[in-house]
């Protein structure tokens, strides 16, 4: 699966981006691992290619070294034997040519972050995620100064009330890009924004040269708008973790 292979290329380059500040990534038979060096299991990610090849000794050995909480993507219902089940991630894809575009509403600026927007960037993707700003901060600035991804802010005047990334990579599944982050405020929510930060972005990583991109819906509000931009579901992950 195209979309599945696309995720673990793009978890490899959010590996690499956050090399800095002590994330890396490497490959083994099998799986694919990377540390964003934040300690929070969900950046810190490895990607089940074939499950019947992998040494998860190897893996637990790499992590250690990196002291890192993680876990583990694995083709949904594929045979894995390591760990605690947590949930099943759902994976949505489209290919940037059938994208349905959304325009922003009225009074509704998209565009891409740069580093003086980032403040507010955070902001909106603390409130619509529950976390908090110091929390986010060093996951999201890399991504804002990296050349293959953009960070979308939407303002409404002065104000921004929704944001968003789109990350291409260049790996196993060829050129795709993945949409993350895609986050409104309370207070602006079912006007349209989030769709329209959504097909922004996606418009953006057709003019980098992805073809294919992917995301991954949290709800099912969430998916039920990325379907009518065009994204289909298709087969996802199992996620594990508490691997030793």
């Amino acid at each position: 699966m195209r979309a599945q292979r696309g995720h673990g290329d793009a978890w490899q380059r959010l590996g690499q981006l956050h090399a800095a500040g002590g994330g890396g990534t490497t490959r083994l038979p099998g799986i694919r691992l990377m540390a964003s060096g934040l300690p929070y299991p969900q950046w810190n990610n490895a990607d089940v290619d074939d499950p019947t090849v992998v040494d998860i000794a190897a893996v637990v050995s790499w992590y250690a070294e990196h002291s890192v909480p993680w876990g583990i993507s694995v083709p949904a219902d594929a045979q894995w034997a390591h760990g605690r089940l947590l949930f099943r991630q759902r994976l949505m894809a489209l290919p940037t040519g059938m994208l349905a575009a959304a325009g922003p509403p009225a009074g509704i600026d998209v565009r891409a972050a740069t580093v003086s927007d980032l403040d507010a960037v955070l902001v909106v993707d603390a409130e619509a995620f529950g976390a908090t700003v110091e929390m986010q901060r060093p996951w999201l600035t890399p991504l804002v100064s990296a050349d293959d991804a953009v960070v979308a802010v939407a303002y409404d005047g002065d104000g921004a009330v929704g944001c968003g990334f789109a990350l291409v990579a260049d790996g196993d599944a060829g050129r795709t890009a993945f949409v993350g982050g895609i986050g409104v405020v309370e207070a602006a929510r079912r006007r349209g924004i989030g769709a329209a930060v959504t097909s922004w972005l996606v418009e953006q990583a057709a003019a980098r040269g992805a073809d294919l991109a992917h995301l991954n819906p949290d709800t099912d509000e969430a998916a039920s708008v990325y379907r009518r931009l065009g994204f289909v579901e298709v087969p996802g992950f199992d996620i594990y973790v508490d691997i030793a």
